[in-house]
């Protein structure tokens, strides 16, 4: 039977440290992030495991506390203006057990004051996975309508992402689908309230989330001669 993970402390949390970014304040209040955010995300993680190989037997739920599905807190300031130490999110990707070797779709789950959402697909794919992706789409157009445009898709998920303003060199201009072949990033997400975040439905509706964009994935999966 489903159960809560995060609840409104969670959240109130995340917002603290949005107004708080500094490690003097996070090292006082190191023990709430563990009990509020820390704890729940990877309980929940390790519940999604099982489910998550019923929609494919290719995807990981990884609950390890360190190298495994869930993000660091702390944020990469090596090459950014932005010097603040700690993300004001918590988020988790659920990789394909191939993604060392190939730059593989993920799974996505993101919590954050105001902007909760799930979903998946490739995001800002480098040159040479974001050429195979395109070169899929122009050779694939009915697979990706099929995928992307289904009524289940449609009702509940969104396409995202950066596009470019002007067709890829390349590609036909007049190709029925130049306007995803602009696209940059290749991912779909819904979004969800603090309330659900807080309540049991949480897992029933992030596993039908997961289902909803699994043929997105699987295209994608497909577009680099993965198995999904």
């Amino acid at each position: 039977m489903s159960h809560s993970y995060f609840t409104p402390a969670t959240f109130r949390f995340l917002h603290t440290l949005d107004r708080h970014n500094s490690r003097e304040w996070f090292s006082e209040h190191k023990d709430d992030y563990e009990r509020h955010v820390r704890e729940p995300f990877l309980q929940l993680i390790t519940d999604l495991q099982a489910p998550l190989t019923k929609i494919s037997a290719h995807y990981r739920a990884d609950p390890r506390k360190s190298g495994g599905s869930l993000f660091r807190i702390f944020r990469d300031t090596r090459f950014s203006n932005n010097k603040l130490p700690y993300k004001t999110w918590q988020g988790a990707h659920f990789n394909h057990e191939r993604h060392r070797e190939i730059p593989a779709p993920v799974f996505y789950m993101h919590i954050q004051p105001g902007d909760c959402f799930a979903g998946g697909g490739t995001w800002h794919p480098e040159a040479g996975a974001l050429k195979h992706i395109r070169d899929f789409l122009a050779d694939n157009p009915a697979a990706w309508k099929k995928a992307t445009r289904g009524k289940a898709f449609r009702e509940h998920l969104q396409l995202g992402g950066e596009s470019l303003t002007r067709p890829p060199r390349g590609y036909d201009p007049a190709h029925e689908l130049i306007e995803d072949l602009k696209r940059k990033d290749f991912v779909a997400s819904a979004g969800f309230s603090e309330e659900l975040a807080c309540s049991a439905e949480l897992l029933p509706w992030t596993l039908a989330t997961f289902r909803q964009v699994a043929p997105l994935l699987d295209y994608l999966c497909a577009a680099q001669e993965l198995e999904f």
